[in-house]
């Protein structure tokens, strides 16, 4: 298991300037960084890899960031350009060393639509069809794609475990895992940590943030359960602290921080990174 960062909680978009972080993840103490890719055009791969061998990091995965333009359940236009920029996305990948793409593959962030139950069916198939068609793109590059629940108020379309994982049944591609995150089960989820127990083998990629998107263990979160379920499915994969601030404006509107939660950025990692090597010390053995 190694520990990671997610870049929204620093800067947004992610470019090859923002790379000057990287000295400061690892000084804190993390080993990967999970990498934001709003554009294409934001960073050069190559560049950005050479400034995580500098510094002795790796990127643990990347999250493609799907905006209206670009939606696995929307017009053939958007479902088109979803499914291209996920590919280029891997395809930088490959040139970063990134094994996992992760997050909300499936639609635009924030679209949530009261929609009758046949329609919601018609999108199942259309979002199984075509994940069905980039999951075999990262197959063909020894990739994974690990989709992520989102709470209701970030999407209608799939907000729990049981339904990441009906979806990852119907697509039925090996290179198609899980990626659970303590803030959206805190709201989702009957019980966190049994919904860790049910993802089991599938579980791909988990982000640990705190129930009102602060410092993990600052919280009301579970952790001593989500620790022992982590342990007992034999979770080896990345842990990734995510957060955004209303220090940055874009990625602050689109997931609804309207306050400052704690008092700076910094304490959000720092403090996280050492609550979460405490906690889950067996699982980091």
């Amino acid at each position: 298991m190694r520990f990671g960062i997610n870049t929204f909680l620093f800067a947004s978009p992610f470019t090859d300037a923002s790379t000057h972080l990287f000295r400061r993840f690892k000084d804190w103490g993390f080993e990967s960084v999970e990498i934001a890719i709003e554009e294409l055009t934001h960073i050069d791969p190559a560049y950005v890899k050479g400034q995580l061998d500098r510094h002795g990091l790796v990127c643990g995965s990347a999250t493609p960031c799907l905006g209206p333009d670009k939606d696995l359940r929307g017009t053939r236009q958007q479902q088109r350009a979803g499914i291209q920029f996920m590919k280029r996305v891997l395809d930088q990948m490959v040139v970063l060393n990134c094994p996992t793409l992760i997050g909300v593959v499936y639609s635009t962030v924030g679209r949530a639509d009261a929609v009758p139950r046949g329609e919601y069916r018609r999108q199942w198939k259309t979002v199984t069809k075509n994940l069905k068609e980039v999951c075999a793109y990262a197959m063909d590059r020894g990739q994974v794609i690990a989709l992520e629940p989102l709470n209701r108020f970030e999407t209608d379309f799939i907000n729990t475990c049981d339904q990441g994982l009906a979806l990852i049944h119907d697509v039925g591609s090996p290179a198609l895992k899980l990626h659970l995150d303590t803030f959206h089960m805190n709201i989702e989820e009957k019980d966190s940590a049994a919904a860790i127990r049910k993802a089991g083998r599938h579980l791909g990629h988990f982000h640990a943030c705190g129930s009102d998107r602060g410092t993990p263990g600052k919280d009301q979160i579970d952790w001593k359960g989500i620790a022992a379920a982590l342990q007992a499915i034999g979770y080896r994969g990345d842990v990734v602290i995510e957060s955004f601030t209303s220090d940055v404006k874009v990625i602050a509107r689109a997931a609804s921080i309207w306050r400052r939660i704690e008092p700076t950025r910094s304490e959000i990692a720092i403090e996280g990174l050492r609550f979460l090597k405490r906690i889950l010390p067996t699982t980091n053995a």
